[in-house]
Protein backbone atom coordinates (compact mmCIF):
# COMPACT_ATOMS: atom_id res chain seq x y z
CA UNK A 1 0.00 0.00 0.00
CA UNK A 2 1.10 3.44 -1.32
CA UNK A 3 1.01 6.65 1.54
CA UNK A 4 1.60 10.40 1.26
CA UNK A 5 2.17 11.75 4.54
CA UNK A 6 1.04 15.47 4.96
CA UNK A 7 1.65 17.41 8.28
CA UNK A 8 3.40 20.73 9.14
CA UNK A 9 5.99 18.91 11.80
CA UNK A 10 8.18 17.36 10.51
CA UNK A 11 8.82 15.39 13.22
CA UNK A 12 5.74 13.84 13.69
CA UNK A 13 5.88 13.12 9.45
CA UNK A 14 9.64 11.77 10.56
CA UNK A 15 7.78 9.86 13.47
CA UNK A 16 5.07 8.17 10.96
CA UNK A 17 7.20 6.93 8.29
CA UNK A 18 9.31 5.27 10.48
CA UNK A 19 6.20 3.52 12.72
CA UNK A 20 4.22 3.02 9.01
CA UNK A 21 7.52 1.27 7.30
CA UNK A 22 7.83 -0.85 9.89
CA UNK A 23 5.11 -2.62 8.29
CA UNK A 24 6.34 -4.62 5.01
CA UNK A 25 2.83 -3.88 3.32
CA UNK A 26 3.01 -0.19 3.68
CA UNK A 27 5.37 2.34 1.60
CA UNK A 28 5.62 6.21 2.34
CA UNK A 29 6.09 7.74 -1.60
CA UNK A 30 6.51 11.75 -0.10
CA UNK A 31 5.93 13.60 2.89
CA UNK A 32 4.58 16.94 2.86
CA UNK A 33 4.04 19.91 5.34
CA UNK A 34 0.90 21.61 3.72
CA UNK A 35 -2.13 21.64 2.29
CA UNK A 36 -0.57 23.53 -0.82
CA UNK A 37 1.71 20.13 -0.93
CA UNK A 38 -0.71 17.69 -0.46
CA UNK A 39 -2.67 18.66 -2.92
CA UNK A 40 0.71 18.51 -5.58
CA UNK A 41 2.05 15.58 -3.90
CA UNK A 42 -1.19 13.53 -4.40
CA UNK A 43 -1.77 14.69 -8.10
CA UNK A 44 1.64 13.08 -8.82
CA UNK A 45 1.68 9.61 -6.92
CA UNK A 46 -2.21 8.89 -6.32
CA UNK A 47 -1.36 6.71 -3.52
CA UNK A 48 -3.78 4.41 -1.94
CA UNK A 49 -3.99 5.96 1.04
CA UNK A 50 -3.32 9.87 2.03
CA UNK A 51 -2.76 10.47 5.36
CA UNK A 52 -3.04 14.22 5.95
CA UNK A 53 -3.45 16.78 9.62
CA UNK A 54 -6.00 19.59 9.54
CA UNK A 55 -4.85 22.68 11.16
CA UNK A 56 -1.70 23.72 8.44
CA UNK A 57 0.17 26.82 7.22
CA UNK A 58 -1.35 27.81 3.33
CA UNK A 59 -3.94 25.08 2.79
CA UNK A 60 -5.66 23.54 5.72
CA UNK A 61 -6.05 19.75 5.04
CA UNK A 62 -9.75 19.91 5.23
CA UNK A 63 -9.70 21.93 2.29
CA UNK A 64 -7.06 20.64 0.58
CA UNK A 65 -8.81 17.72 1.01
CA UNK A 66 -12.33 18.67 -0.70
CA UNK A 67 -10.14 20.35 -3.49
CA UNK A 68 -8.45 16.22 -4.24
CA UNK A 69 -11.38 14.76 -3.83
CA UNK A 70 -13.31 17.50 -6.89
CA UNK A 71 -10.35 15.93 -9.05
CA UNK A 72 -9.94 12.64 -7.69
CA UNK A 73 -13.57 11.54 -6.50
CA UNK A 74 -12.02 7.89 -5.62
CA UNK A 75 -9.43 9.72 -3.46
CA UNK A 76 -8.77 7.75 0.16
CA UNK A 77 -7.99 10.57 2.38
CA UNK A 78 -7.23 9.62 6.47
CA UNK A 79 -7.45 13.17 8.48
CA UNK A 80 -5.05 12.30 11.90
CA UNK A 81 -5.10 15.59 14.12
CA UNK A 82 -5.25 16.55 17.89
CA UNK A 83 -8.35 18.38 17.10
CA UNK A 84 -11.54 16.57 18.34
CA UNK A 85 -13.35 19.37 17.31
CA UNK A 86 -17.01 18.67 16.10
CA UNK A 87 -17.49 21.30 12.87
CA UNK A 88 -13.99 19.46 11.76
CA UNK A 89 -15.44 16.28 12.20
CA UNK A 90 -18.48 16.61 10.35
CA UNK A 91 -16.97 18.57 7.52
CA UNK A 92 -14.65 15.89 7.18
CA UNK A 93 -17.57 13.04 6.44
CA UNK A 94 -19.57 16.02 4.53
CA UNK A 95 -16.70 16.47 1.68
CA UNK A 96 -15.52 12.47 1.64
CA UNK A 97 -13.10 11.95 3.77
CA UNK A 98 -12.66 7.95 4.80
CA UNK A 99 -11.65 9.03 8.10
CA UNK A 100 -11.16 10.57 10.97
CA UNK A 101 -8.62 10.09 13.82
CA UNK A 102 -6.72 11.81 16.62
CA UNK A 103 -2.57 11.94 16.85
CA UNK A 104 -2.94 10.19 20.46
CA UNK A 105 -4.45 6.64 18.27
CA UNK A 106 -0.95 5.57 16.46
CA UNK A 107 -2.03 2.18 18.28
CA UNK A 108 -4.94 2.28 15.66
CA UNK A 109 -3.05 3.69 12.92
CA UNK A 110 -1.94 1.21 10.60
CA UNK A 111 -5.12 -1.08 11.11
CA UNK A 112 -7.04 1.69 10.33
CA UNK A 113 -4.85 2.53 6.93
CA UNK A 114 -5.69 -0.63 5.93
CA UNK A 115 -9.22 -0.57 6.55
CA UNK A 116 -9.23 2.68 4.27
CA UNK A 117 -7.45 1.57 1.45
CA UNK A 118 -10.00 -1.32 1.59
CA UNK A 119 -12.77 0.72 1.10
CA UNK A 120 -14.32 1.55 4.83
CA UNK A 121 -14.50 4.82 6.64
CA UNK A 122 -12.87 4.50 10.17
CA UNK A 123 -12.89 6.69 13.25
CA UNK A 124 -10.83 6.52 16.80
CA UNK A 125 -12.70 5.72 19.91
CA UNK A 126 -13.89 8.62 20.90
CA UNK A 127 -14.69 10.08 17.53
CA UNK A 128 -17.23 7.53 17.07
CA UNK A 129 -18.97 7.84 20.54
CA UNK A 130 -19.40 11.52 19.94
CA UNK A 131 -21.30 10.86 16.45
CA UNK A 132 -24.69 10.36 17.94
CA UNK A 133 -24.54 13.33 19.66
CA UNK A 134 -23.20 15.43 16.25
CA UNK A 135 -25.76 13.97 14.22
CA UNK A 136 -28.97 14.01 16.61
CA UNK A 137 -31.78 16.59 16.11
CA UNK A 138 -31.26 17.32 12.40
CA UNK A 139 -33.55 18.30 10.52
CA UNK A 140 -34.98 15.73 8.10
CA UNK A 141 -34.74 16.69 4.98
CA UNK A 142 -36.32 15.81 1.44
CA UNK A 143 -34.39 13.30 -1.15
CA UNK A 144 -36.49 13.46 -3.67
CA UNK A 145 -34.34 15.33 -6.14
CA UNK A 146 -32.28 12.66 -5.75
CA UNK A 147 -34.67 10.49 -7.07
CA UNK A 148 -34.81 8.82 -3.72
CA UNK A 149 -38.30 6.32 -3.29
CA UNK A 150 -40.18 6.53 -0.28
CA UNK A 151 -39.28 3.37 0.57
CA UNK A 152 -35.48 3.92 0.06
CA UNK A 153 -36.24 7.07 2.44
CA UNK A 154 -37.45 4.83 5.08
CA UNK A 155 -34.69 2.60 5.06
CA UNK A 156 -32.13 6.17 5.20
CA UNK A 157 -33.80 7.02 7.89
CA UNK A 158 -32.95 3.22 9.93
CA UNK A 159 -29.24 3.61 9.06
CA UNK A 160 -29.39 7.26 10.41
CA UNK A 161 -30.99 5.66 13.54
CA UNK A 162 -28.04 3.26 13.55
CA UNK A 163 -30.40 -0.08 13.06
CA UNK A 164 -28.90 -2.93 11.09
CA UNK A 165 -29.60 -4.33 8.26
CA UNK A 166 -31.89 -7.25 10.15
CA UNK A 167 -33.12 -4.26 12.26
CA UNK A 168 -34.49 -2.39 9.39
CA UNK A 169 -35.62 -5.40 7.20
CA UNK A 170 -37.71 -6.66 10.49
CA UNK A 171 -39.33 -3.04 11.03
CA UNK A 172 -40.43 -2.96 7.27
CA UNK A 173 -41.45 -6.41 6.76
CA UNK A 174 -38.42 -7.11 4.17
CA UNK A 175 -35.81 -9.45 4.21
CA UNK A 176 -32.41 -8.79 4.52
CA UNK A 177 -31.23 -9.44 0.87
CA UNK A 178 -33.93 -7.00 -0.27
CA UNK A 179 -32.27 -4.81 2.39
CA UNK A 180 -29.29 -4.98 0.74
CA UNK A 181 -30.21 -4.46 -2.55
CA UNK A 182 -31.77 -1.09 -1.41
CA UNK A 183 -28.92 0.22 -0.07
CA UNK A 184 -27.10 -0.21 -2.84
CA UNK A 185 -29.29 1.86 -5.04
CA UNK A 186 -29.40 4.32 -2.36
CA UNK A 187 -25.67 4.87 -2.28
CA UNK A 188 -25.23 4.66 -5.97
CA UNK A 189 -27.88 7.52 -6.43
CA UNK A 190 -26.16 9.62 -3.73
CA UNK A 191 -22.84 8.67 -4.76
CA UNK A 192 -21.62 7.38 -1.25
CA UNK A 193 -19.11 5.03 0.09
CA UNK A 194 -21.21 3.31 2.73
CA UNK A 195 -23.44 3.35 5.95
CA UNK A 196 -21.57 5.51 7.78
CA UNK A 197 -21.15 8.51 4.92
CA UNK A 198 -25.06 7.85 4.09
CA UNK A 199 -26.07 8.20 7.94
CA UNK A 200 -23.84 11.77 7.88
CA UNK A 201 -25.38 12.67 4.52
CA UNK A 202 -28.99 12.69 5.57
CA UNK A 203 -28.29 13.86 8.82
CA UNK A 204 -26.57 17.14 8.37
CA UNK A 205 -27.48 17.96 4.55
CA UNK A 206 -28.02 21.50 3.91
Amino acid sequence: MNLVLIDDDLLVTTALKTILEADPQLHVLAVGCSGKEAISLYGQFLPDVLLMDIRMKETDGLTAAQIILSQFPDAKILLLTTFSDDDYIVKALRIGACGYLLKQDYGHLIPAIKAVCNGQTVFGTEITERLPRLLRGTKEQDLHEYHISEKELEIIRGVADGLSNREIAESLYLSEGTVRNYLSTILSKLELRDRTQLAVFYLTRG
